[in-house]
């Protein structure tokens, strides 16, 4: 092979057009991302993705899958980004790229109404605590209170409600925006509040939720982050954000 066709063909790999992106997305993570009984997939991730690629200028394939397994899925090419309120955390660095923040909001614990259950290790002392497993919420739990309580991980969020309105765990812990929308706002989490503080600690909960990609794809890295921008400019994401929140969960 000639020099100049070795040369063509590494320029064309190099400067993909991205004319064309698989979305990694979870599904099962109401608001941000749920599966309608015709299997649409909606929500305010789902939405953003949408916007993200129009900006762009791409056809978008949204690609779901579980979430144990949604970073090695990406690493081996089923799809090109993640777009499914993943924090941005130190650890994921080592394994992906991440864009800039698209939204960031804390971490918060439920109790059942008239529990009493307090937030310290002494009132947690031998309380289940419901979690979806390898997710920022398990890291925390686990290294705060994991003396304390006993994890029960969950594959999906809506497996840890399930679990928790059957009366099998003694508090859930999660994102703050995600369980209020997609529990306690709902006939199934009415007999269930928040309780405690609102956690934000970068060591465990990171910059906030990113668009993962692969560390070779530098050109995606660019647009992406690019979109964003144009997206938090021309109101489409005010647009997306109002549509499933009643407050800027953008963060400061």
């Amino acid at each position: 092979m000639s020099m100049l066709v070795l040369f063509t063909l590494v320029s064309t790999v190099s400067a993909k057009e991205w004319k064309k992106i698989r979305v990694g997305v979870e599904g099962a993570y109401p608001p941000f991302s749920s599966v309608q009984a015709d299997g649409t997939l909606v929500g305010f991730d789902i939405d953003i993705a949408k916007a993200i690629c129009a900006e762009i200028g791409a056809t978008c394939t949204l690609v779901p899958q579980d979430w144990d397994g949604i970073i090695p899925a990406l690493l081996a090419r089923k799809y090109d980004c993640i777009i499914a309120s993943m924090s941005i955390t130190e650890e994921r660095k080592k394994k992906v790229a991440f864009s800039k923040k698209y939204y960031n909001t804390p971490a918060k614990f439920a109790r059942k109404k008239g529990s009493g259950i307090a937030i310290s290790k002494s009132g947690m002392k031998g309380k289940v605590v419901a979690v979806q497993r390898a997710t920022t919420h398990d890291n925390f739990i686990t290294a705060e209170f994991g003396d304390s309580v006993t994890i029960k991980r969950y594959g999906t969020q809506d497996e840890a409600y399930l679990d928790a309105v059957a009366g099998r765990v003694d508090l859930l812990l999660a994102d703050s925006i995600a369980m209020d929308d997609g529990f306690l706002k709902t006939d199934k989490g009415s007999g269930w509040e928040f309780v405690g503080p609102n956690y934000t600690d970068p060591k465990y909960f990171g910059e906030g939720a990113g668009i993962a990609m692969r560390k070779g794809d530098k050109k995606l890295h660019q647009l992406m982050n690019n979109a964003i921008d144009a997206i938090r400019a021309n109101g489409t994401y005010k647009r997306i954000n109002d549509k499933y929140f009643n407050i800027d969960i953008y963060g400061n």
